[in-house]
């Protein structure tokens, strides 16, 4: 296996992780400046008005993106295996 080859694999791994876990952080993240400006308005501090909201939008982007996230997932896993002969030819 050539180093190329390597270095390919590796940059499609990170492309994915980062597609399968892009909407979840963007989620949280908008979630979570929300429920801050909105306790740096009212000036309530309560731990649990931050993790809840979020809690509640990362099952929802989960349920709803969940489907593709698999699909993805699984089409790089089949496309590793489908390359395995030749990976191991070197």
């Amino acid at each position: 296996m050539h180093e190329s080859t390597v270095m390919h694999i590796a940059a499609q791994a990170l492309t994915l992780a980062i597609k399968l876990g892009g909407p979840i952080l963007i989620a949280s993240l908008v979630v979570g400046l929300t429920i801050s400006l909105f306790q740096s308005v009212t000036q309530l501090q309560e731990f649990t008005l931050t993790f809840v909201p979020k809690l509640i939008v990362i099952v929802l982007v989960l349920l709803f993106s969940g489907h593709w996230m698999m699909t993805e997932m699984i089409s790089f896993v089949h496309s590793l295996f489908s390359q395995l002969p030749h990976l191991l030819r070197g």
